[in-house]
């Protein structure tokens, strides 16, 4: 079988899965970028290449080149989904084993979060954000709190905040809760305190006055653009840069963190405060008990480093010294 066919069987196989459109385009484009450098491995064109091309060396080759050129995240992505793939032709008769053992697979990098730095950060965005420091063309601040919020407060991430509609905010007021769409079509149920259901009316508030014109269903998507349409996700990623820029702590996000760093923020506060694996992992949406546990495990860490990087830790390691070259007393 071609094999550009055999990847077409195995979306097909996968449609009962009900994958995210985000997950079916990841494994496109994994599928996609390792066929290229098998065409230039074994030559020919990618339309003629069979699913008996792929041996142990040429997948090896391919996957090296891949490598050169890409992150450790994306080759161990890539090779999961080729595993999948060649697992799916075995089970289907059109391999006689999965080659991808002759490859190497990349070691899983630990979770390490990257939570704002400085105990008072939060506070301070949220501070300047709400006081409109955002220096926009056009300021919205109601918006850009309740962006804000979602990510300290309920652990949003950023498809998980575009994906909200009016809906998501149900019950009385005092016992408010808001149903996230999560990864994985995991749904969770987060607690809604009354400052932010203030704050999600004053923003709701804001788009009436700001669209009078129109009509916003409960099930359309709550985060708005300035011309009323739904949030995309380039826009909502420069808006929280934006704020950091404006509220000057910028310096205080960890590299490779912008808006998920929010999220990290969340979870580190949880584990501060308290909270075991289990509430950590029903709060963030966490497919396993694990990931939630790392936050725990690193809060320690943070609160050791911490205490070590105190400066009168120096004064009492002189003192140390001291006591250890004394010489020992002797009895009268």
């Amino acid at each position: 079988m071609r094999l550009v066919d055999a990847q077409q069987a195995f979306f097909a196989a996968r449609r009962p899965r009900k994958d995210s459109p985000h997950t079916t385009n990841a494994y496109r484009r994994d599928l996609a970028g390792i066929t290229a450098l098998l065409v230039d491995e074994i030559g020919g064109d990618a339309e003629m290449l069979e699913v008996e091309d792929l041996t142990g060396p040429a997948l090896r080759a391919a996957f090296g080149a891949f490598a050169d050129t890409h992150a450790k995240s994306s080759v161990l992505r890539a090779w999961s989904t080729w595993n999948q793939f060649l697992t799916f032709c075995v089970a289907d008769g059109l391999l006689p084993g999965n080659p991808i053992g002759a490859v190497a697979r990349p070691r899983t990098p630990p979770l390490s979060p990257k939570p704002l730095r400085g105990e008072d950060t939060p506070e301070k965005l949220l501070s300047a954000v709400a006081h409109g420091d955002r220096k926009a063309r056009d300021p919205w601040p109601e918006r850009d709190v309740l962006v804000i919020a979602l990510g300290l407060l309920a652990g949003l991430r950023s498809a998980e905040m575009r994906t909200l509609t009016v809906n998501s905010l149900v019950g009385r007021s005092g016992e408010m809760r808001l149903h996230v769409h999560g990864k994985g079509s995991r749904d969770r149920s987060i607690p809604v305190e009354p400052s932010m259901e203030k704050v999600i009316d004053a923003y709701l508030a804001s788009c009436r006055t700001r669209f009078p014109k129109e009509r916003f269903g409960r099930g359309a998507p709550l985060l708005r653009d300035r011309s009323g349409g739904p949030i995309g996700r380039g826009a909502l990623e420069y808006l929280v840069k934006s704020c950091y820029r404006w509220a000057g702590l910028h310096d205080r996000v960890p590299v490779g963190a912008s808006l998920h760093a929010l999220r990290h923020t969340f979870a580190t506060r949880l584990a501060e405060d308290g909270a075991t694996a289990s509430e950590i992992m029903a709060l963030l949406g966490h497919a396993s008990l694990a990931t939630s546990q790392n936050y725990i495990e690193a809060t320690g860490r943070e609160q050791r480093a911490a205490v070590a990087s105190n400066r009168t830790y120096r004064a009492l390691e002189g003192v140390a010294d001291v006591e250890t070259d004394s010489p020992a007393p002797t009895s009268s």
